[in-house]
């Protein structure tokens, strides 16, 4: 059972900063992509930021150059730090853990911007 718990979401001003973490447990293959996706109110879930466990990153558009994310293979955690918030980036994150044709995820953290 592959279990994913986040933590590090809050409410913070434009322009600030948060650092969102997930741990996953269980049984992990050790090729795998660990990231992060969010979902506003009224939209569609979508990606912001993947790391595989080769270190391959992949980003969305609107938060290249503000956003950073890391990962720990032998701890299977994987890491968003966000800076430059804005207030379009308030949505529920999620953790999210794709082996294979596998795919799992958190329970979410909310983060909310405001202006």
């Amino acid at each position: 059972q592959v279990q994913l718990v986040e933590s590090g979401g809050g409410l913070v001003q434009a322009g600030g900063s948060l650092r969102l973490s997930c741990a996953a447990s269980g049984s992990i293959f050790s090729l795998n992509n660990m990231g992060w996706y969010r979902q506003a109110p009224g939209k569609q879930r979508e990606l912001v930021a993947s790391m595989s466990s080769g270190g391959s990153t992949n980003y969305a558009d609107s938060v290249k150059g503000r956003f950073t994310i890391s990962r720990e293979n032998a701890k299977n955690t994987v890491t968003l730090q966000m800076s430059f918030l804005k207030p379009e980036d308030t949505a529920v994150y999620y953790c999210n853990l794709k082996v294979f044709t596998y795919e799992y995820w958190g329970q979410g953290t909310q983060v909310t911007v405001s202006s």
